[in-house]
């Protein structure tokens, strides 16, 4: 069994409150639940209007599959949050 961890920080420009941070995080969170079956929590920044980080676990016994989700989420969090990412780490654990 293997355990895929992805994290990601954002960056939102144009979120003027904390409500509307997270409005667009649960948004997200949805479309990826909804769409790959992972888990998914805000990790830290939860009192920055602007800022995020987010971590995203998924566990297989395929470490290739593992990978290949992360590539479709992060190409999903650039085409449709409206943020930018500011930095994203990828971890196994075995």
């Amino acid at each position: 069994m293997i355990i895929g961890y992805l994290g990601i920080e954002i960056y939102f420009p144009y979120s003027h409150s904390l409500k509307e941070k997270r409005k667009r995080l649960k948004s997200y969170q949805d479309r990826l639940k909804k769409k790959f079956n992972v888990s998914f929590a805000e990790l830290d920044f939860q009192n920055k209007w602007q800022r995020a980080k987010i971590g995203i676990v998924i566990i297989n016994n395929k470490q290739a599959l593992i990978e290949k989700v992360f590539k479709q989420l992060i190409r999903e969090a650039e085409e449709s949050i409206e943020g930018e990412i500011i930095h994203k780490e990828i971890d196994f654990f075995k």
